[in-house]
């Protein structure tokens, strides 16, 4: 499953709904939560199921569900109202363990079961740093659900729970938090074997700043990003997509190790390359 590019879709809009089945994203993160007013909530349910039914066999782009917290009661009315066929995820929002996705887990297995679905269909995608108590239990991953399908991080909720006045420092950049909450989702995701997706870039007018926050994004370890706007897709895709020039070194690496498979290290144009590059260099072609 390829989350490269994660585009959120408010469920209650049948305009923005209709809008994205043209989108290039990877995947369509129909909204049940913060996007969607209390009173909408219902209607949205029932609106991101139909979209599901209507259009999930039909698209390139896979479509998850954020619904709201387990914690709420709003969590099990939208797990029952959008395990359907064709439903490929969870985005669960305000994480605080390993155990919620396992309770997550469980409750899919039920409906799934319900719904006619293979079992272990569904998969799922926390984002495991918006609770206080998240920031604290992060090595539970490890040994989770195989539904785990990523990781992602978020800023803006952890902030609100702390009562920090802002996630930012005045020079633009993350405070030490929120610096840590994006390097434990890099190293929960590698230690529980599924990539990091990165947090949102809020102003999505800023189309110079994404493509920098993506480019700086990838070389810390980061697969893909969360996007809230359809504007912001083509320049996650892009960013994320190896060139021709990595796709190149990472073939010389991997054909120079086949052709001498008891080497431990090799010269490249004079640059000594073992074994770690050689996983990256399978990374690369598998990120192509």
């Amino acid at each position: 499953m390829k989350l490269r590019s994660m585009l959120f879709v408010p469920a209650d809009s049948e305009r923005k709904l209709a809008k994205s089945t043209a989108s290039p994203a990877d995947v369509l993160i129909l909204d049940l939560e913060d996007s969607v007013a209390e009173s909408r909530k219902p209607t949205a349910r029932g609106m991101a199921a139909e979209f599901i039914q209507a259009q999930a066999a039909g698209m390139s782009a896979s479509l998850f569900v954020r619904i709201n917290p387990l914690d709420t009661a709003l969590a099990m009315p939208d797990l029952a109202g959008v395990v359907v066929p064709g439903l490929a995820g969870i985005l669960l929002p305000k994480t605080r363990s390993a155990a919620d996705l396992d309770h997550l887990d469980h409750c899919l297995d039920a409906l799934e079961a319900r719904a006619g679905m293979e079992p272990g269909t569904v998969r799922i995608v926390p984002v495991a740093t918006e609770t206080p108590q998240a920031m604290l239990n992060m090595n539970g991953y490890c040994a989770t659900t195989p539904r785990l399908a990523g990781v992602t991080w978020g800023a803006e909720d952890l902030s609100s729970a702390i009562g920090a006045l802002s996630n930012k420092e005045e020079n633009g950049s993350y405070s030490p938090l929120y610096q840590w909450a994006a390097s434990l989702c890099l190293t929960t995701a590698a230690a529980a074997g599924v990539p990091p997706i990165d947090t949102l870039h809020a102003d999505f007018k800023d189309a110079s700043g994404l493509i920098a926050a993506c480019r700086a994004s990838r070389r810390r370890g980061f697969r893909g990003r969360i996007a809230i706007h359809p504007d912001q897709v083509e320049a996650i895709n892009q960013a994320y997509t190896p060139t021709e020039a990595e796709l190149a070194h990472a073939r010389r690496i991997i054909d120079a190790f086949a052709a001498q498979p008891d080497a431990g290290t090799l010269s490249i144009d004079g640059v000594m390359v073992d074994k770690p590059h050689l996983t990256q260099a399978l990374r690369t072609l598998d990120a192509a």
